[in-house]
């Protein structure tokens, strides 16, 4: 009779511990095959981005350092797709299907965010620093997408951004803009050509304003 209790009770114990566990999966789904996976890993080591999170930190988002002295920071961190030759159309193709012209424009011209395509940064232009806006966000507007986007996709819209921000030559103007008032020379209107190099497609403005064939 004792064994016939001790087996029902064991029994009970166990069917018990597996609805906890059950319970446990719906309310922190992932969190079980997570902490086998990771181990005692840290939250920074979960990243799987291509530079590692450790390092991102390490980028200032200012040019105010303390002491006035970078040493131990990475100012200069570079994109690890700065090589791949095809990035810069894939991300232009990314800041079209994401809407990224409905706050910057077509072209990144500028809008009721800030134009992309001139040489006036807000957070710095250093391909880290445009990573870390897209993936923070600014406290001026700018949406933090780092839950939302692939870190290759990231990177791919840093050097599309990047390709239209190269400081045009001394013949051009900066962007096309209300604010300051356009130059006169601008880019071609993004609905006659979409290029991650606007800067090679411009055309003059008469002083009037009016162009050719009205």
């Amino acid at each position: 009779m004792d064994s016939l209790r001790l087996a029902v009770i064991g029994s009970t114990i166990i069917i018990i511990a597996a609805i906890v566990f059950a319970l446990s999966l719906i309310v922190m789904p992932g969190t079980a095959a997570q902490s086998r996976a990771q181990g005692a890993a840290s939250p920074s080591s979960s990243y799987q981005g291509a530079i590692p999170s450790g390092v991102l930190l390490r980028v200032p988002v200012s040019g105010i350092y303390p002491g006035g002295d970078s040493n131990g920071l990475n100012p200069d961190l570079q994109n690890p797709l700065a090589d791949d030759p095809d990035a810069v159309e894939r991300g232009m193709k990314d800041f079209a299907a994401f809407n990224c012209s409905g706050c910057h424009a077509a072209n990144g011209g500028g809008g009721m965010g800030p134009s992309l395509s001139d040489d006036k940064w807000i957070y710095r232009s250093s391909p880290a620093n445009i990573y870390l806006t897209i993936v923070q966000g600014r406290s001026a507007g700018m949406p933090a997408f780092g839950a939302m986007l692939p870190d290759r996709t990231v990177w791919e819209l840093v050097a599309y951004v990047k390709s239209i921000s190269e400081p045009p030559g001394p013949t051009f103007g900066k962007t096309t803009s209300l604010n300051p008032q356009s130059p006169s020379i601008e880019q071609v209107p993004a609905e006659k050509i979409q290029t991650a190099t606007p800067w090679k497609f411009t055309e003059p403005i008469p002083p009037n304003g009016d162009k050719s064939g009205g």
